[in-house]
């Protein structure tokens, strides 16, 4: 079989993506505006995007942060509290502050303490969402002390975003950075408001490497690898061509000294190798022909938003990714630090 050697596609979009604030964000953010043309930006700071004034700002810093003939826009979203206004909402949608809206369920991820308990009590938001069409982003995942880490998302689903579903039938819904074949299995079974992104990391890896021959911190993400089965459910999904998953990296910087520590901190960078990933993982799925429609088309169609006019181009050439991000003094280890990939970004 003949190996291709170069292919170009439309410029990705990144709808999932976290660039932090201050040294970091200045830091960090050329590894996807470079590379994506677009970004849904999450809201989940130390200091949470909770309102306009708050997203306006925010959104400031990134453009600042940018070169100046980048082409890139960051997509802002809401951090949904029990004190979010209807009326706000509303307002900031229609103005194009706010793009969408990202629940959190309460303490189930980084920066998650100001999340929800209990949907009721976001039901006039939800509502509110629904009537003017503003997409809802979810972490899928229950947060119980007595439930097993790796049953979250099983269960997120099956209690809670089933009946948000039918109570909210014309809302449209991401469940993000799925982990599950339950998660696959469930978006395949719905018609339509709901899609979902997936991470390179997810597809590329297990517990079992997170996990075995000593613990490796730097694979440490939530939602969590899960076994080698729902792996492989997620790469099949992928190569379905199925139109309702699109790329999502949940790119995600720490400080190492946050990684590899007493409690070590979720999240995984992967943005300035993320696109190179999925390329191989891709190929290895006979799959590229749904490539450019999983990172560049299907996102943008689920959104309602035109297709990039610029291109990309993918050249088989491999290279080494960093042992390591500098911030000042202070340093990020990237996802698969110190190895080499099979295609280059031209």
């Amino acid at each position: 079989m003949i190996k291709i050697k170069q292919f170009t596609i439309i410029k990705p979009d990144d709808w999932h993506v976290h660039f932090r604030n201050g040294k970091i964000l200045k830091t960090i953010v050329k590894y996807t505006s470079n590379f994506y043309e677009r970004a849904m930006v999450m809201p989940n700071l130390s200091s949470p995007i909770i309102t306009i004034k708050s997203a306006k700002k925010y959104k400031k810093n990134i453009l600042n942060a940018l070169k100046k003939n980048s082409t890139f826009t960051p997509l802002m979203t809401c951090y949904l509290t029990i004190d979010t206004d209807p009326d706000d909402i509303e307002y900031a949608f229609y103005e194009k502050i706010f793009f969408a809206a990202k629940l959190y369920p309460k303490n189930s991820t980084s920066y998650s303490k100001f999340g929800i308990k209990k949907i009721k009590t976001i039901t006039n938001v939800l509502e509110r969402m629904q009537k003017i069409g503003m997409p809802l982003l979810v972490h899928g995942e229950i947060v119980d002390k007595n439930m097993d880490i790796f049953d979250r998302e099983k269960f997120f689903i099956d209690k809670i975003l089933i009946k948000l579903r039918k109570d909210f039938p014309e809302l449209k819904i991401v469940l993000e950075h799925i982990s599950t074949k339950e998660a696959v299995d469930y978006i395949q079974s719905v018609k339509k408001n709901l899609g979902a992104t997936i991470t390179p990391h997810h597809l590329m890896y297990n517990r079992n490497d997170m996990l075995s021959n000593g613990i490796r911190p730097h694979l440490y993400c939530l939602p969590i690898l899960k076994s080698k089965t729902h792996q492989e459910a997620l790469r099949k999904a992928i190569s379905s061509g199925n139109k309702k998953f699109f790329l999502g990296t949940d790119s995600a910087p720490h400080y190492y000294y946050n990684k590899e520590s007493h409690c070590g901190s979720a999240g995984i960078f992967n943005s300035l190798s993320s696109l190179s990933i999925y390329a191989e993982i891709f190929e290895k799925m006979h799959a590229l022909n749904h490539f450019e429609s999983f990172c560049s088309r299907n996102g943008a169609l689920f959104y309602s938003l035109p297709e990039n006019k610029n291109t990309i181009t993918f050249i088989r050439k491999s290279w080494k990714i960093p042992d390591k991000i500098f911030v000042g003094e202070k340093i990020i280890i990237p996802f698969l630090a110190g190895k080499m990939v099979k295609w280059t970004i031209e």
